[in-house]
């Protein structure tokens, strides 16, 4: 009896030796999804995913070990998005991202009322539906409002001061990016009006094609200066800016710095990489437990002015001393 015992007993570890690493295997799996979806391409969005990963550390959060980020780069490709979000939503991911990117963020509220969705756009998000109120969102999105849409103006007036003798402007859109497109369209004529500025031409450039046929449109009506709308497909596309900008030796001012690093005269916004690491910081807290309804919309304070001053000299523009004191920072 004692040995039927002791045969039993092995019976019973050894089946239980077999199903423990089963189940340990099955806990490992369910390990959360995030879906992060932005107008980037993957080149020119390095140090943006790894601002993004860092305010997932910062809530005690490694992805690859207890969190799984699927990135999709839309690449100015916006109507890829009602596929993508269907797809999200079909597989229940854990956390909707959608940083720098007004559209993604609408397409994910049209898509979803239950998944988190953790958003950042330049625009007001209460009159986009995305929340309810700033301080208590109360549905299932939050996140950042960095205001790219209202520095319009100053970022104009700051490229007149930059280049006063600049009086007929062009204005390049993405019409695939209505909310910017929007926004700009309304508040730029207004501006420039105050200024006594003149718009010259209103371009469309959904492709990198169409950018270059925006060009040749500024260098056939000889425009003196270009204001570049805020899109991220834009900043994805910032060495071709440089380069056409230099060949039309047209100063040009635009929303993100990564513009002025590869070459462009000027920009004037919010550090929109800041912004992809508080979505990180978000999107880590919903992982551990909080509710996107109970998060404030966060607003930053701190906007960047960048001057590429070899540009400017390659330009023959003159920088005042004055646009030199106020510049957070200045390329050499």
């Amino acid at each position: 009896m004692p040995g039927m015992r002791r045969r039993e007993f092995v019976s019973l570890f050894g089946g239980a030796a077999a199903v423990w690493p089963i189940a340990a295997r099955a806990q490992q799996s369910v390990v959360p999804v995030v879906g992060l979806i932005t107008g980037f391409s993957a080149d020119a969005a390095a140090r943006y995913v790894a601002a993004f990963r860092k305010g997932l550390n910062q809530t005690g959060h490694v992805e690859g070990q207890d969190v799984t980020v699927e990135y999709h780069w839309l690449e100015g490709h916006y109507d890829r998005l009602p596929a993508l979000m269907a797809d999200l939503v079909h597989r229940q991911v854990a956390v909707i991202a959608t940083p720098a990117s007004t559209v993604s963020s609408l397409a994910a509220k049209a898509a979803t009322a239950t998944i988190p969705i953790v958003f950042s756009v330049p625009a007001d998000p209460i009159p986009l539906g995305l929340v309810a109120n700033l301080a208590r969102p109360g549905g299932n999105a939050t996140g950042i409002n960095f205001f790219n849409s209202e520095l319009a103006a100053k970022r104009l007036r700051l490229l007149h001061d930059l280049v006063p003798k600049a009086v007929r402007i062009a204005v390049l859109v993405n019409p695939a990016n209505i909310p910017s497109t929007e926004s700009t369209l309304r508040d730029i004529p207004e501006a420039a009006h105050a200024m006594g500025l003149q718009i010259q031409m209103i371009l469309n450039a959904a492709t990198i094609g169409e950018i270059d046929t925006a060009f040749d449109s500024v260098a056939r009506e000889r425009a003196d200066a270009l204001f570049v709308a805020p899109d991220i497909f834009f900043v994805s596309r910032a060495v071709q800016f440089a380069t056409l900008t230099a060949r039309a030796r047209i100063p040009a001012t635009f929303a993100n710095p990564d513009h002025v690093a590869a070459g462009g005269l000027m920009s004037y916004g919010t550090d929109v990489a800041d912004t992809f690491r508080q979505v990180g910081v978000y999107t880590g807290s919903i992982l551990k437990g909080a509710k996107a309804a109970d998060l404030p919309v966060l607003q930053p304070t701190k906007f960047q002015f960048v001057i590429n001053l070899q540009t400017a000299r390659a330009l023959g523009v003159d920088v005042p001393p004055e646009l030199l004191a106020i510049a957070d920072e200045v390329i050499e």
